[in-house]
């Protein structure tokens, strides 16, 4: 057994206090224990939990499962826990140098209990209340106003879970950086080593994140959305037609289409649905699409995009329509069959696919849409200009959330541009990154609302939600037209990295319609609600949300109407067109 001293500390020699006198130099610091929880959470940290939590069940744009809304409240609170954390350690710290005395433990205490009363039933009734605010929200997008009480109990739980993961990670990246400064000890100070930590640590974490995990996600996910674009949906075949990609007369094979092509060509109407919806003869419609494995470079399938045109006869029709698809080459049945009704099958549509990944995960990678929106267009402006003036086909431009995005990029971003060289624009769902969007709300008219607002007096580029929308700014609207659809719900518009730090102009009064009386703005947290929304933007009924029903065919008949096109005719679309989707 050691003759040391119960309690004493060794210098640096070997000896103890108790025997020949202090050495020179100072006494060895006991070891440092490196563990996950070296203390528990202080008073501070979890005031911002319970602040947060309680604020982040507030009203966003869109209204929430269980779920989803504990995944929400969960992270938010580990922001409040962090923020919490931050200042109380900074006012811990000025309070200890004001006053150079040690804290109250009875008021360290008191504090404890007054938190742990005041948290808990602050909890419980902003849990309680917060289904009052779901149902508001749930009556302003025209939904049931119920909540399921007994799911809405889980959400606290659920937040717990998923905040005390995020602090479990939080503290084994802090392990980490302890460790890594402890390896450096002999070498550097204490909290130089700390500070090279943490640079170590945020590059190795980055590192992993985008060059590992991130491109190996993208990597499966497109793997697994290849496979699916090899399949066929049920009721699609093969077309007869010639005027038809995939068909035995086109040089696209039905095959290298993919899932979406497919959709695209199978899905168009008959020559009869559309004489017997215009009570008039009518021409069998073109549709030109080319997939992802007809060509390994945009501008290779742009170039046989044209030819399928050429082959079809599509630069004859009297209108022709350049769609820029989403990231999976999907494009919207309610955006392609209403001109050809309105035309009477005197119409072509032609798309070309970039992606087989869905937009949610497209959009890391936009510049390909852009790149897809401006090789298309352009291979196609380049024959129609060559046409004589009187032979050319009206040339429109469509493109829905990210695909409006690629259409907008095809112009530059710019109005001016896209009204010189086609004869119509219809914009549906844009995304915060599209740059004529942007540009265009920020110079709106003062006093104009930013979901709605009135750009040069509405001449050339109007914003709608509703129908009545198409008549506002009262005045002429001069061709060619641009419309752009944009729900005042909809998350896939309105979220921005701009929301964490800045109040949006959309929560400005008079509000849109279906956006709830009680929604605010909190830094940071609301930027998460507004993002959590984005997972279930198409799980509202029509016109709310990312889902605009019919007012694609209500937009096409006010951009581009063909001769002789009543507001009775567009009634009649708008019908037809509701009466497709109930199929």
């Amino acid at each position: 057994m050691s003759s040391e001293p119960h309690g004493s500390t060794p210098w640096r020699d070997g000896r103890t206090p108790e025997g020949g006198g202090a050495p020179r130099g100072r006494r060895r610091r006991p070891a440092a224990r490196l563990r996950v929880v070296r203390r528990a959470p202080s008073w501070g940290a979890v005031a911002g939990a319970l602040l947060c939590y309680s604020v982040s069940l507030t009203p966003s744009l869109l209204p929430r499962a269980w779920w989803l809304q504990g995944l929400c409240a969960g992270v938010t609170a580990v922001i409040g826990y962090a923020a919490g954390a931050l200042l109380g350690y900074l006012v811990g710290r000025l309070w200890r140098l004001w006053r150079d005395r040690p804290d109250d433990p009875r008021l360290r205490r008191t504090a404890w209990w007054l938190l742990a009363a005041v948290g808990l039933a602050g909890v419980v009734v902003v849990t309680a209340f917060s289904a009052r605010w779901q149902e508001d929200v749930r009556r302003a997008v025209s939904l049931s106003a119920h909540v399921p009480w007994l799911g809405w109990t889980a959400v606290p739980l659920v937040a717990l879970l998923v905040g005390g993961l995020l602090v479990l990670l939080a503290r084994l990246l802090r392990l980490a950086t302890g460790l890594i400064a402890r390896l450096l000890s002999p070498y550097l100070p204490r909290a130089v080593g700390y500070g090279v930590g943490v640079v170590v640590l945020a590059f190795v974490t980055v590192g992993v994140v985008q060059g590992f995990l991130l491109s190996a996600a993208l990597d499966v996910a497109e793997n697994a959305a290849s496979l699916a674009d090899s399949g066929t949906r049920p009721g699609i075949v093969q077309p007869r037609l010639p005027t038809l990609s995939g068909s035995p007369a086109s040089a696209e094979s039905w095959d290298s289409l993919g899932f979406q092509g497919r959709n695209f060509v199978g899905e168009a109407p008959t020559r009869a649905e559309l004489a017997d919806f215009s009570g008039r003869p009518a021409m069998d419609p073109v549709r030109v699409y080319v997939g992802l494995r007809a060509a390994d470079t945009l501008a290779g399938r742009a170039a046989l995009a044209v030819s399928e045109l050429e082959r079809t006869g599509g630069f004859g029709r009297k209108v022709l329509a350049v769609m820029a698809t989403t990231g999976s080459g999907w494009v919207n049945p309610q955006t392609t069959a209403p001109l050809e009704f309105m035309y009477g099958g005197d119409s072509a549509l032609v798309a070309v696919q970039y992606s087989y990944l869905p937009s949610w995960v497209s959009v890391l990678t936009e510049d390909e849409a852009a790149d897809a929106g401006r090789a298309l267009f352009d291979a196609v402006y380049a024959k129609w200009s060559t046409l004589p003036p009187a032979d050319r086909p009206k040339l429109v431009v469509f493109g829905e959330s990210l695909g409006s995005y690629a259409t907008e990029q095809a112009f530059h971003g710019s109005l001016a541009e896209l009204s010189a060289r086609t004869d119509g624009a219809l914009l549906v769902g844009p995304t915060y990154d599209n740059p004529m969007w942007k540009r265009l709300t920020a110079e709106r008219t003062p006093g104009s609302p930013a979901w709605r607002p009135v750009v040069g007096g509405g001449a050339t580029v109007r914003f709608a939600q509703f129908p009545a929308d198409l008549d506002l700014p009262a005045g002429p609207w001069d061709p060619p037209r641009t419309l752009y659809l944009q729900n005042g719900s909809d998350p896939i518009v309105w979220w921005s990295p701009g929301l964490a730090v800045h109040r949006p102009d959309w929560l400005d009064r008079p509000r849109a319609a279906d956006v709830s009386s009680a929604m605010r703005w909190y830094p940071l947290i609301t930027f998460w609600q507004v993002a959590c929304d984005l997972v279930d933007a198409n799980g509202v009924p029509d016109n709310h949300g990312h889902r605009y029903g019919t007012m694609p065919a209500t937009g096409w008949a006010a951009v581009v109407p063909p001769p002789g096109w009543t507001v009775g005719d567009t009634a009649r679309l708008e019908r037809l067109m509701a009466s497709r989707v109930q199929r």
